[in-house]
């Protein structure tokens, strides 16, 4: 455990339990976890600060995904196949991350971003057909090969190469490509998010990059707060993931936005 404050630890698990309840409910919680962590331990080597968040992280949403698991209508076969070429994809990313100037990628994110608020907006009914919907029916094989390529090895490639967003562009895909309703779209999105966070976890361990002791007791919170997003998301529908969902988009081009400036 680093030499932090009971102020900062206390500080740390609120934003991990703010974290998992976002990441539950339409993905994008190290929007908030990660610069927490950054700004928690500043004295704390970046690396040790990524392999710390990617422990805390892959608890809730390990615990979200049981929880989603329980209620709502997924295809696990279809979400692990997506997971593992997801993985595939941000091990790939990680690979050419040093090659690309992060202020390069930020416009162009933020571009994409607007986007996918503008299209969310403009077509209310998006995401909010009945639960189940898109998982009691067949799904063309070319819709899953789409999935599998490209949500999978795409955002997992985005995610090894830059991250921020992962979990929300897995929910939009998988809406999008699938025609999943935001709820299974956002429980499918659990899965895939699994299989990538223990990917880079175990590099992160092989590395000894992880604060263990850190970890595991803000994964606590982050796993609490996993849970009951995870539950509120299943009880109030999918009208209530595109609201939180346009919330963390505007967040993140913000977040974005405001890196870009200070670059």
């Amino acid at each position: 455990m680093p030499d932090i404050t009971l102020t900062t630890l206390v500080l740390l698990c609120l934003a991990a339990a703010a974290a998992g309840w976002i990441d539950a409910v339409v993905g994008g919680g190290g929007l908030l976890l990660l610069p927490a962590l950054l700004l928690g331990l500043p004295n704390v080597p970046a690396a040790q600060v990524l392999g710390t968040n990617k422990a805390v992280a892959i608890v809730g949403t390990s615990g979200a995904a049981v929880t989603f698991l329980r209620k709502a209508p997924v295809r696990v076969g279809l979400a692990v196949r997506v997971g593992l070429m997801a993985l595939a994809g941000s091990m790939a990313g990680a690979f050419f991350a040093a090659g690309i100037s992060s202020e390069v990628l930020r416009p162009v994110i933020m571009v994409v971003l607007l986007g996918v608020a503008a299209f969310v907006l403009l077509r209310p009914s998006f995401g909010t057909a009945a639960a189940g919907d898109g998982t009691d029916r067949p799904v063309a094989r070319a819709r899953v090969v789409t999935a599998i390529v490209l949500v999978g090895g795409g955002i997992g490639f985005y995610d090894g190469l830059f991250g921020p967003g992962t979990g929300t562009f897995l929910v939009l895909a998988l809406s999008a490509v699938l025609h999943l309703d935001l709820v299974t779209a956002s429980a499918t999105a659990k899965i895939v998010n699994v299989c990538t966070n223990a990917g880079a976890l175990a590099m992160f361990a092989y590395q000894g990059t992880v604060l263990w002791q850190l970890a595991a007791v803000m994964a606590v919170f982050n796993l609490a707060g996993g849970m009951v997003g995870a539950r509120m998301a299943l009880s109030r529908g999918s009208g209530f993931v595109r609201a939180v969902l346009l919330t963390v988009v505007f967040s993140l081009v913000a977040k974005l936005g405001f890196d870009q400036w200070n670059a």
